[in-house]
């Protein structure tokens, strides 16, 4: 269960940071970075079971019978991302420390941070594919609040909103794949998924599940044409683009096409999309980034370009293409990260990112430059470096493929290409940053950084020496474990020696060395070029195409919506018309051999019915009055319910009706007494008596039809297994708490949402107290009337007693959780109208109803939790006997803590709605106000 501890602990570590908050930055970073700390160890302690061939596994229940459950796998690929995911965020949050400012909220970047390592590494060991998809989808929205994290600058806004929008897009496409896997599969468990290729390369479905998977890795690893949102990212922090950009986040895409290599790869459609995406990816992101002035553009472009060679060798059909692809997962990620520190180092300590005006730094921070330039050669693929060995690997598999047959020889042309320009920009950082004369205007007079903020970088660059030196002896075994993963097959033979002769891989790296110092010499000539093109700038494109969604939306919503209620409702009950009656057209006759006799008890209810509905509409304009008839309608409904046994439902009717009526008195206080009738055309009347006969013919027909027939209901399942299953008599309480306990969980999170946005829109509201009726005469002075006061505090402690009554005997006769909280939130209301907002501020310590929503809601998770630890599925009830000397023999259920959470909740969100709606008055009039 140890794996588990490795996303939960950087979970829990979000926490730190803002509890922290006002220690020293150093000690702030310590206390941030011990639990994840604690979780690299636990993956080390893990690692020589999955180097030796194993894997390691952890599952809990969650809904067993949908194929979900929370479940985590450690294999070689994982081990590699959490070792990346973790070592990288360590040496990020050391930087970190001294890259912020003493002003800046340290505290809230380093939540956000470890939120982000907790999203990846819940990518990287998820072992169900609808797990691996929230995991996803967090990564883009803790991402979004590290762009964004400097929100004051507008270009981190736009940046943010457009990372967000892309990824997300894209994420949306992904479980849209997932689930047709799963579908196929028969299975959301990945390592089931993972032994299923056959099956779904052969599958119909194959092209749409590989270019919904394609979508979502492409856009969320910035491949061409969803390039664009990546460099904009760069407005973050730099150690959010040391981390995010280059080492974990941009890497989730190419970890997804690792992931699912086994599934889909193999493929003629997989071979061509891929390749040719990576390709193109490859040659625009390295041609661009020699034309960036600012470092970390060229950074990031450099970024895209390795990101598109890495989707190219997944998408080669060689025997050592995805082991040179993972090869390189690993190097880039260690040169690139320490590249952006570098870069952050030197903002930090210039004030500046253009590299016209920040030149010959080598003068004033010699160390820095030396590491920066040993970093810089690597990606450029200079020899004795991490990153030379994985892209001669890589023009090795361009020479062996034949994806595009006759015209296969382009791919190794064009790798070579696009290795020129990656050591032409890689010359350019190193020539125009720390040579190339001196500073130019630059803010500040460059130094070096403090002593600490430079050990990440010097990590990483000796990881870049040592892997370079020596690769079978440092990443050999990771290499080999991690590529078995993505094979999911033997090896094949290969070599990580520093020399294998005198080939064309060879030929081709020094012609990119030497093509490359070629295009840096003659880098004007290319300047002037690319001048001649007008500049694309993708915040402006991507912020004018939201404009002209946005026009286009509300052209059509002009054309469907102009304003009248009465054409809406129209339209809704015409297509409700639509879809309830066409069924019955095919009907042969509604009459069934069953009949349902009516007694007087039961006439006289549909008549009450009818008549308080026909007087609601009759007296709408009133609106007291329309209120009193429509309650009449709820009160008849209620006694329906108990006549036709279902007690359960009576008394959730008349509590709700009452929470309602209440909410509708308070609403209705702001309003007109009365609303003006105006004259209805008569062709307006002849159409609305048209639907609601035509609407009430076809309801009237399918009530006849349900009632006329045997009706196959579940309804015998819960009679028989509740008592059983789940330790109640209630049916309907046991239901609610037990066999359907997940549609509980989610109404009652829906209904705290709901009471949390309705509190948002009121804050901060005023509106005017009438003082006037309709007749204009003055409301009496007593707003509080004594007897009101008195009858209410004398019904408190009975409403209370009753609520309490009502919860306790839930499991077993009518009650429950939530309606014992309407009683509770009806009886605390009843105060706040007899004695006013003040008074109850005064006596009630409980104000803060969203922390009672808060803690209902944790409630009811942690009864769900807590099954696990006795190895049961999410939200599985345990009940005993038990007995006392004085009381006896009684029953306990662990349902009746999750009633507690539906309880406080219901309490909380009914209190946060009523109780700020009437916080809403002053004592103020406007004049004009009738």
């Amino acid at each position: 269960m140890s794996l588990f501890l490795v996303p939960l602990l950087p979970l829990l570590g979000t926490l730190v940071p803002l509890f922290t908050e006002r220690w020293s930055r150093s000690a702030l970073a310590t206390a941030t970075a011990i639990l994840p700390a604690i979780a690299l160890m636990l993956v080390l302690a893990m690692a020589p079971t999955v180097f030796d061939g194993d894997s390691v596994t952890a599952s809990l229940s969650w809904i067993p019978s949908l194929g979900l459950d929370l479940a985590f796998h450690l294999d070689g690929l994982g081990l590699l991302f959490s070792l990346l995911i973790l070592g990288i965020g360590l040496l990020v949050i050391l930087y970190a420390r001294y890259y912020l400012s003493a002003k800046e909220a340290a505290g809230r970047f380093y939540s956000y941070l470890i939120l982000f390592m907790t999203a990846m590494l819940g990518v990287v060991l998820s072992n169900n594919l609808i797990q691996l998809w929230f995991f996803w989808e967090l990564t883009s929205v803790s991402s979004f609040l590290l762009i964004s994290y400097w929100g004051h600058k507008s270009e981190a806004r736009k940046g943010a909103r457009m990372a967000l929008a892309i990824t997300g897009a894209g994420g949306l496409a992904l479980l849209a794949g997932l689930l047709l896997i799963g579908n196929v599969v028969g299975s959301y468990e990945l390592t089931t998924v993972l032994n299923s290729g056959d099956l779904i390369r052969q599958h119909e479905l194959y092209p749409v599940i590989l270019g919904l998977m394609l979508l979502g890795a492409f856009t969320k690893s910035a491949q061409f044409p969803f390039h664009f949102w990546l460099p904009h990212a760069m407005a973050a922090p730099t150690p959010v683009s040391a981390y995010l950009h280059s080492a974990t986040m941009v890497k989730a895409g190419v970890f997804l096409l690792a992931r699912f290599y086994p599934v889909l790869a193999d493929t003629e459609l997989w071979f061509l999309l891929v390749t040719l995406t990576g390709l193109t990816t490859l040659l625009v992101g390295a041609y661009i980034a020699v034309f960036k002035h600012d470092l970390k553009g060229l950074l990031a472009y450099s970024t895209i370009s390795h990101l598109g060679l890495i989707t190219l060798l997944f998408g080669l059909n060689t025997e050592l293409a995805a082991i040179a692809a993972v090869f390189h997962i690993i190097n880039h990620a260690v040169f690139k990260a320490s590249l952006f520190m570098a870069a952050g180092i030197i903002d930090h300590e210039c004030g500046s990112r253009d590299m016209r005006l920040i030149n010959g730094l080598w003068k004033y921070m010699p160390i820095t430059a030396t590491l920066a330039m040993v970093a810089a050669a690597s990606m450029a693929g200079v020899p004795l470096l991490n990153g030379f060995l994985s892209k001669e690997m890589f023009f090795a598999e361009t020479l062996e493929q034949s994806t595009l047959g006759a015209l296969s020889w382009l791919v190794p042309v064009l790798a070579t290409l696009g290795g020129a320009f990656a050591v032409a920009y890689s010359l350019r950082f190193i020539h125009d940053v720390f040579f190339n004369g001196e500073p130019k205007d630059i803010p500040k007079t460059p130094h070096e950084p403090p002593r600490y903020m430079r050990v990440p970088v010097e990590v990483l660059v000796g990881i870049c020496l040592l892997v370079g030196m020596f690769p079978a002896f440092t990443v050999g075994e990771l290499l080999n474990t991690a590529s078995l993963s993505v094979l999911n097959a033997p090896l094949p033979e290969y070599s990580l020696s520093l020399w294998h002769g005198i080939n064309i891989p060879l030929m081709m790296s020094v012609a990119a060395i030497v093509g490359g110092g070629a295009l840096y010499y003659n880098r004007r000539s290319l300047f002037r070029f690319q001048s001649k093109f007008p500049e694309v700038d993708a915040k402006v494109v991507f912020h004018n195409t939201l404009i002209d969604i946005m026009q286009m939306s509300r052209r059509l919503l002009l054309k469907l919506e102009n304003g009248s209620f009465q054409r809406y409702a129209f339209l809704l009950i015409l297509f409700a018309l639509f879809l309830a009656g066409m069924p019955l057209l095919t009907l042969d006759i509604a009459t069934g051999a069953k009949t349902t006799p009516a007694n007087s008890l039961v006439i006289t209810g549909a008549i009450l019915i009818a008549i308080g509905s026909i007087a609601t509409v009759i007296w709408s304009h009133k609106r007291i009055v329309a209120l009193l008839m429509l309650s009449l309608v709820g009160v008849i409904v209620s006694v329906g319910f108990a006549y036709f046994s279902a007690p359960d439902l009576a008394l959730t009717q008349l509590s709700v009706e009452v929470v309602t009526i209440i909410l509708l008195l308070l609403a209705l206080f702001f309003l007109p007494q009365q609303t003006p009738m105006d004259r209805t055309p008569p062709s307006h009347i002849v159409r609305d008596l048209s639907i609601a006969a035509l609407i009430g013919s076809v309801v009237g027909t399918i009530c006849y039809a349900l009632l006329t027939r045997p009706l196959d209901s579940i309804s015998s399942f819960f009679v028989e297994n509740s008592k059983s299953g789940g330790g109640g008599t209630n049916v309907v309480n046991v239901i609610l708490v037990d066999f359907r306990g997940f549609d509980t969980m989610g109404e009652i999170a829906v209904l705290g949402i709901a009471a949390l946005g309705i509190y948002k829109l009121l804050a901060g509201m005023t509106l005017y107290m009438p003082t006037k009726d309709m007749a204009n005469r003055p409301w009496a002075k007593d707003k509080h009337p004594m007897i009101l006061s008195v009858v209410s505090q004398s019904l408190l402690p009975l409403s209370l007693l009753v609520s309490a009554y009502i919860f306790l005997r839930g499991h077993n006769l009518p009650g429950g959780g939530f309606i014992a909280g309407l009683v509770t939130a009806v009886a605390l209301i009843l105060q706040y109208l007899a004695h006013g907002v003040d008074w109850m501020m005064k006596r009630v310590r409980i104000v803060n109803y969203q922390g009672v929503v808060a803690v209902g809601l944790l409630i009811a998770v942690a009864s769900g939790v807590g099954s696990w630890f006795f190895e049961r599925p999410f939200l599985t009830s345990w009940f005993d006997y038990f007995t006392l000397p004085v009381v006896g023999k009684f029953e306990l259920a662990s349902a009746m803590i999750f009633d507690l959470g539906v309880y406080l909740t219901v309490v909380g969100a009914t209190m946060m709605i009523l109780a700020y709606l009437g916080k809403l008055t002053t004592n103020e009039r406007l004049d004009e106000e009738h």
